[in-house]
């Protein structure tokens, strides 16, 4: 029997304080779609089969390059993360599988496995790290990983993978993200081509240890921790990796990694046009690489990534699956609630995106309708689809108001017990 940290009667007691509340405000939104031919249960369904990933270092108290303030019963390793996100799976029904980070996260895999499916989890990409040292490693990546001159920290770098990926492969994990912070921070200080034709040779390494049914994602990012160049710099640069490695390599999109004001939809079309779209991380952005909130900043931009993955899943593309992961370090928020606040963004967007009238739209496009054709994407927009996410949660065991019930259930309090309080700031982000 799954493992439940928030008592199922008590999610079923908030539920029934808005049940006549949230079936009315369902009902009313059932008219107004059907007036517009759209039948809601539709809607719910694909809602309600629609996931998305929480990432382990997620659950923690994230922070910046000048400090770190500790939260109340932050976890102490990989075990308290995975009991942290079954509570927002248990809550948003949203969030079944959990991204681990290597060597974060390392423990056992049959512990890991044991414990994951005692609370209902099952496990999605691994996600490797060379763009910091750990504690026992031989060679430091202060000057790069995968891309550095010298060929044992190269080595190292790869071996570190393949590892990640032996460690995924027992726990049932189907895919690796790649991301190096690997660049300089002087005009001069290393050769663009040989650094990007080492890196290509150290993914080669990596991509032939990958099982038959597994992919690889390689994850661009314009600058930082790097300021004048960056390897993996821009989505051109990925899709050349992806296509060099192979059938199995593809691209990740994180949404914070664009230059301010980039049009990220136009490279998620592309990238779906030519088959190696693989994932998101996805977070919110204000001025570069923030790691907020999703849907925080710039919902729109949010749903219009949605609505060029449900254009490509309406025409039936073939490849167009890619996995869905958040990625964001929380400051100043309570980690769980951010995370169950930004699946259901995510859910949002998506719910929206199948409002949109593809016929309509794609006769104001042929025509050359600017303004129409932007209505129709505003239209699908502006509708309020909260009683759909709530009805979906609802339908699969979760709350229809998450947030509210979950400081109901006291958790943070109860873990903030159990857990030792860490007392000190730190420098640096985790």
């Amino acid at each position: 029997m799954t493992e439940q940290y928030i008592p199922g009667d008590l999610i079923a007691g908030e539920n029934d304080k808005l049940r006549i509340a949230h079936q009315s405000d369902y009902d009313a939104l059932g008219a107004h779609l059907d007036r517009r031919g759209i039948n809601i249960d539709v809607i719910t369904n694909k809602v309600a089969g629609f996931f998305v990933a929480v990432p382990s270092w997620g659950v923690g108290t994230g922070g910046t390059r000048f400090a770190r303030f500790p939260g109340k019963g932050e976890p102490r390793g990989i075990f308290d993360k995975l009991d942290d996100c079954a509570v927002i799976q248990q809550l948003t029904r949203t969030t079944p599988n959990v991204s681990l980070h290597i060597p974060w996260d390392k423990a056992d895999p049959a512990q890991l496995k044991a414990h994951a499916n005692a609370l209902g989890l099952g496990f999605d990409a691994m996600n490797s790290n060379t763009f910091s040292d750990a504690p026992d490693q031989e060679h430091s990546y202060k000057y790069g990983s995968l891309s550095h001159s010298d060929q044992a920290i190269r080595s190292q770098a790869i071996e570190h993978n393949i590892e990640c990926i032996e460690i995924g492969a027992a726990i049932d994990s189907k895919a690796l993200t790649v991301w190096v912070g690997d660049g300089s921070n002087f005009p001069g200080q290393s050769n663009f081509a040989k650094s990007f034709e080492r890196y290509l040779g150290s993914m080669a390494e990596i991509y032939k240890a990958l099982p038959d049914d597994w992919r690889i994602f390689s994850e661009h990012k314009m600058y930082e921790p790097a300021f004048y160049s960056t390897v993996v710099q821009d989505w051109g640069t990925n899709y050349l990796i992806a296509q060099t490695l192979g059938p199995k390599a593809f691209c990740l999109v994180d949404l914070g990694h664009h230059a301010p004001n980039t049009n990220i939809e136009m490279i998620v079309s592309r990238l779906i046009q030519f088959k190696k779209l693989g994932g998101f991380h996805f977070n919110d952005s204000k001025y570069g690489d923030d790691d907020l909130d999703a849907g925080s900043i710039d919902p729109y931009r949010l749903f219009l990534v949605f609505n060029e993955l449900v254009d490509a899943e309406d025409r039936g593309v073939i490849g167009a699956h890619p996995a869905h992961m958040i990625d964001q370090s929380h400051n100043i928020t309570d980690p769980i609630e951010s995370l169950i606040s930004s699946a259901n963004e995510i859910r949002r967007a998506y719910a929206q995106a199948l409002l949109v009238d593809r016929g309509a739209l794609s006769t104001f496009q042929d025509e050359n309708d600017a303004l129409m054709a932007s209505e129709a994407l505003k239209r699908a927009y502006r509708t309020d689809v909260e009683p759909i996410l709530a009805e979906a949660r609802m339908r699969a065991g979760g709350a229809i108001d998450p947030i509210a019930t979950y400081r109901n259930s006291q958790y943070r309090q109860k873990i903030g017990m159990e857990r030792p309080a860490s007392t000190a700031g730190s420098g640096g982000i985790i």
